[in-house]
């Protein structure tokens, strides 16, 4: 024999809990599932044989408007412990063809004679009228979330009832909910960080109620109650302890006024699972952006700032006040994106060409506030950034309208610095005697790291004006241009532009490939006739492109359609019909 509570959710949008107790009151299962397929077979290994079903939920509904008979009668007894049902009947939507429960009883082929004998019975139940039943409380306990309940007074009462039913363990009849599955329940709740993580384990502890409900109703009949019939529809309780008396009701206290700081990180919390798709899609924005125009980075990353490190810079104070007014407005780092690049150079052409492609709504030079103090320290440009009026336009960006984002630019050197002074100060422990030693020597690394920085351009610099002719070529049987011959060759052809990632040399040499270029000699013929100075002018640069960007709107100029069709370019059509737009104008 199986007893099986289920606290049916009146929609498959949100979570029902499913619980089985076994014969001798074990628990067996507990879980949260949302469709009607998922409880069928969750349950189905319970309910093949004899079993008795609870469901929190109306089974049979008749009456048009109000409450069901059943309902008035069990408010008459437990209304005053705030144990009170709330009307059913078919004027509301959920009811108008017929009930869940009913449909799911139905399904699982239970009977719904609550006076019934047969082997495989479901019963219409109701939590909180038991646990005043069970436990003689003089009022409901208030895990439910209602307007006003904080998330520690919502987790305050669910551990009590968990706690009430824990001691059901030497009640009549007993249950047992000792094992790991009660335990995760017990887990949950102590380490929930939203009151929608409470729902889904009260959903739960409420099926384990609806189970031992129906275990009680099976074995002491005698001391439970079952208000209204089969015709019109019924709730089966506990019945009420005579002499039981609700306790008096606290007075009523004024809202308390709630802290702005904690409102807004609370809000942002709830905004989290956005604001991360939103920084994913800024970042694939940025990378886009970054290749197309052929610019050589190491990497870019996106980040949603984390609700802790939100909610100390939301605190924060200058003179005693408020440092932010409105946190959630005015704190515009939520969405970071960081490019590292390799030298000083592209972290100027990154500025650029964000500035050329989306919005910037400020650009701070954080490296050249420091130089104009004096100083060695934190470099990094910064900008915030939005989607310029062509982009927000197009359903693809949908999820960043009106949102914005800071860059951070940096080189590679520049961003170890950084972190390194960042994980030192904030995470280690400086003894004040030791401060100022430590200060002399970030500052001493600072001005270290921008001498490198320095030679590393200039090393570049000196590569790039030597690389006019490719080394002797490697005898392989891969047809295509190799990345580090095209990549000398590209140099040479075009002095003034920037390297490219070096996959990026690998990507356009397979564009070469499919156009049937296989060698150097190849590509000179087919640029020769291609103007340069014309092409740029038409493009109307606004930031230094790079090599490979070059080489790309000279093959557009030259192919056309042709190139447009590529497989290789079949991810970006539309930028470049308009680019090709561009390049036919008179």
């Amino acid at each position: 024999m199986h007893y099986v509570g289920v606290d049916l959710a009146w929609g498959d949008r949100r979570p029902t809990g499913l619980a089985v107790l076994d014969d001798a009151g074990r628990l067996r299962h507990v879980s949260a599932v949302r469709s009607d397929d998922e409880i069928t077979e969750a349950l189905a290994a319970y309910v093949e044989g004899d079993c008795l079903v609870a469901i929190d939920a109306p089974l049979i509904v008749k009456n048009a408007t109000g409450n069901r008979p059943a309902e008035a009668d069990l408010n008459r007894d437990f209304a005053r412990f705030d144990a009170g049902a709330h009307p059913s009947n078919t004027g509301k939507p959920e009811f108008r063809d017929g009930t869940r429960g009913g449909r799911l009883c139905s399904r699982l082929g239970l009977d719904l004679n609550p006076r019934s004998g047969r082997a495989r019975r479901a019963i219409e139940v109701y939590p909180h009228p038991a646990t005043i039943a069970l436990f003689r409380l003089g009022r409901t306990l208030k895990y439910k979330q209602k307007p006003g309940r904080t998330l520690e007074e919502l987790r305050s009462e669910l551990t009590v009832l968990m706690g009430l039913v824990e001691g059901l363990s030497a009640a009549d009849p007993a249950i047992d909910v000792t094992g790991d599955a009660w335990a995760r329940l017990a887990g949950a709740v102590g380490s929930a960080e939203r009151k929608s993580h409470l729902r889904v384990v009260e959903d739960q502890v409420d099926a384990v109620l609806c189970a031992y409900v129906a275990l009680f109703a099976d074995r002491r009949p005698e001391d439970t109650t079952t208000y209204g019939d089969l015709e019109h529809g019924y709730i089966v309780t506990p019945a009420l302890p005579e002499g039981l008396r609700p306790s008096p009701r606290p007075p009523r206290q004024p809202p308390p006024v709630e802290d702005p700081v904690a409102s807004a990180v609370r809000e942002y919390a709830a905004r989290q699972p956005v604001l991360r798709r939103a920084a994913e899609e800024f970042a694939a924005l940025v990378t886009a952006v970054l290749d197309d125009a052929g610019i050589n980075y190491l990497s870019v990353t996106g980040r949603a700032k984390a609700v802790a490190s939100f909610a100390a810079k939301a605190a924060r104070t200058v003179d005693d006040k408020p440092a932010f007014a409105d946190p959630l407005t005015e704190i515009t780092d939520q969405i970071g994106i960081r490019v590292i690049t390799y030298v000083q150079s592209d972290v100027d052409a990154v500025a650029d060409l964000l500035d050329d492609q989306v919005v910037v709504h400020d650009d701070r030079d954080l490296g050249r506030e420091t130089a104009s103090e004096g100083r060695f320290g934190y470099a990094s440009r910064h900008l915030l950034i939005g989607l310029d009026a062509a982009r927000e336009g197009q359903a693809a960006y949908e999820n960043l309208l009106g949102r914005l984002a800071q860059v951070q630019i940096r080189t590679v050197l520049q961003h170890a610095w950084a972190e390194f002074e960042h994980d030192i100060r904030y995470k280690g422990t400086i003894p004040d005697e030791h401060v100022p030693d430590f200060d002399r020597r970030f500052t001493l690394a600072a001005g270290l790291l921008e001498l490198a920085d320095r030679e590393f351009s200039t090393i570049r610099d000196r590569l790039r004006q030597g690389m006019t002719e490719p080394g002797p070529e490697e005898i392989d049987d891969d047809p295509r241009i190799s990345p580090r011959e095209l990549a000398a060759y590209l140099a040479g052809q075009y002095a003034d532009a920037g390297w490219s990632r070096t996959d990026h040399y690998a990507w356009i040499s397979g564009l070469l490939l499919e156009l049937g270029i296989t060698s150097l000699a190849e590509l000179t013929e087919v640029l020769r006739p291609i103007d340069g100075e014309t092409l740029n002018e038409r493009m109307g640069y606004r930031y230094p492109p790079g090599a490979v960007r070059r080489l790309d709107d000279a093959l557009l100029a030259a192919y056309g359609d042709q190139y447009i069709g590529l497989h290789g370019n079949s991810h970006r059509v539309p930028s470049l019909r308009a680019r090709l737009e561009k390049l036919r104008e008179d």
